[in-house]
């Protein structure tokens, strides 16, 4: 194969290639659960059409090469080549990087409009998570937009970049620029700060009253950890309630590395929970049976 011949290979069959298979399909966009990190909402889509991918939960997206990239953790060229072609097990003609363009994609949020959290289907969305929609109003928006000539509409959470990460009952995403999130009890920093992987997480933390009336930080990716160095610099105290994964104990590790004993685990609160948002689910489903117990 030359390069051409490699762009033309459907994304699809080459994640199925790798073992990874769609788990919706809308139209001429695939769904999967990202195949190459851990994450339990679907948020990776493939456009059939345009032959491109998109995830939403890093803020990254292209063609076939920025995919293999991501499985190989390189940005060399030559080196994704050889990747593809071992997959598809054909074998590829000499070629030179330079020659090669390539582009990174992003989702068009059209007619982004602000407000009020007040959709019925986003409230109850919350309910679901054990969140209480009083609770997300005072952090959140609720934003309708177009995506393709489609209105769509979920909860909005900025970040400091002008960004907003995107949840609802059926997606999961983020208005660009990505970056991380900072919540400031006041003008100047507190003395200690909360730092969650997403804002579910720090969510569930307000409604849990686990935050001790401190700034808190949310990371809105782990990718982002780098991002968040030049906020943290300036507490003294850092709690750190990530997931209890391999992508939340490596964060957890970059921090720890950069901070020492700054840094304090709090994932044990929530030991045999994946996030401190499926504590707090188990906690209100644990409370509403008890209650249903005694009457």
């Amino acid at each position: 194969m030359d390069i051409a011949e490699m762009r033309r290979i459907p994304i699809a069959d080459f994640l199925a290639r790798l073992g990874h298979g769609p788990v919706r399909r809308s139209g001429n966009e695939l769904w999967y659960s990202a195949p190459y990190r851990t994450e339990r909402t679907p948020s990776f889509r493939v456009n059939t059409d345009k032959n491109v991918w998109y995830d939403f939960g890093l803020g990254k997206g292209g063609d076939i090469f920025n995919l293999a990239g991501e499985f190989i953790h390189s940005k060399d060229f030559m080196a994704q080549a050889r990747f593809i072609s071992e997959t598809v097990r054909v074998p590829m003609l000499e070629m030179d990087a330079g020659t090669c363009r390539k582009k990174t994609l992003e989702p068009s949020f059209e007619d982004v409009r602000v407000m009020p959290l007040r959709y019925v289907a986003l409230k109850r969305y919350l309910e679901e998570r054990g969140i209480p929609p009083d609770t997300a109003s005072l952090y959140c928006s609720q934003l309708n937009y177009h995506v393709h000539k489609k209105e769509y509409f979920a909860i909005g959470f900025p970040n400091v970049a002008g960004g907003y990460e995107l949840r609802s009952g059926l997606f999961k995403g983020c208005v660009p620029p990505k970056d991380v999130s900072l919540v400031r009890t006041g003008e100047s920093p507190s003395d200690g700060c909360n730092v969650f992987e997403g804002f579910m997480d720090f969510l569930s933390a307000v409604a849990l009253k686990w935050t001790e009336d401190e700034d808190s930080l949310v990371l809105n990716s782990v990718a982002n950890v780098a991002r968040s160095y030049k906020y943290l610099n300036k507490y003294k105290k850092i709690r750190c309630y990530l997931d209890r994964d391999e992508a939340g104990r490596r964060a957890l590790e970059s921090l720890r590395s950069r901070y020492s004993d700054r840094i304090t685990d709090r994932s044990n609160l929530y030991d045999g929970c994946k996030d401190l948002n499926e504590y707090l689910q188990r906690s209100v489903e644990k409370t509403i049976n008890n209650h249903l117990k005694i009457k």
